[in-house]
């Protein structure tokens, strides 16, 4: 597909990264329900894959619920759980058909055992797919990533795996969710809502990302 005028195949990032923001508010400004938002903002990212397929972006992270959204009222967590579960079913065949492999990151002990057995499942099933390249955090935060990569780099420690000597920022890369060796750091960040912020999403992979905040409620 030929890129927009403006844009140069040579200079598309590699690696895009989203956080997802503004749904309710999109939705009360059209006096719709929430889940009339969530549904929305997941019609856009669906349409903003395809995009960057398209466009020979090999990479997307979407930040579709983090760890502090579990506070948030049970029906809409609910909602929001099962709209993520039926995106990742409904989307199986193109992500075979597509090339894509689909990682889910974040701690996914804390979602339905449906959700949790359907990630499984896609995650195994796209894991050779190398076109494209989609992950979706969920119950993800930042701090929550790297305190647990410094636990991991503790237990080697104490197992004699490693020496306090040889712990280096590749060291600690490796024990982030994403392996920052297997999963390129965002080379461009996005958030929608016009918040400008990044709300605790991706803190070590996004040191060198630039920026860019959106008006837009919804992508």
């Amino acid at each position: 597909m030929q890129l927009p005028e403006g844009l140069r195949r040579e200079s598309m990032p590699r690696h895009v990264a989203v956080i997802m923001d503004g749904n309710s508010r999109w939705a009360r400004q059209r006096g719709l329900l929430t889940p009339s938002g969530h549904e929305a903002g997941l019609r856009s990212m669906k349409e903003f894959i395809k995009l960057c397929l398209q466009w020979g972006i090999k990479v997307v992270t979407v930040f579709a619920f983090s760890i502090d959204n579990w506070t948030r009222p049970k029906e809409e967590v609910d909602i929001v759980m099962t709209l993520i579960e039926n995106l990742l079913k409904s989307g199986l065949d193109d992500f075979i058909r597509e090339g894509t492999r689909v990682s889910i990151i974040g701690d996914t002990s804390r979602v339905p055992e449906s959700l949790q057995r359907t990630i499984c499942e896609i995650q195994e099933m796209t894991r050779e797919n190398s076109k494209f390249h989609f992950i979706m955090a969920i119950s993800y935060s930042g701090t929550y990533d790297l305190v647990e990569a410094c636990k991991s780099v503790a237990q080697k420690v104490r197992d004699g795996v490693i020496q306090v000597e040889e712990i280096n920022e590749s060291v600690v890369q490796h024990e982030l969710e994403t392996k920052c060796s297997e999963f390129p750091c965002p080379d461009l960040l996005i958030r929608t809502s016009g918040e400008v912020r990044i709300s605790n999403f991706l803190l070590w992979q996004s040191a060198y990302s630039e920026l860019f905040f959106a008006k837009a409620l919804v992508l």
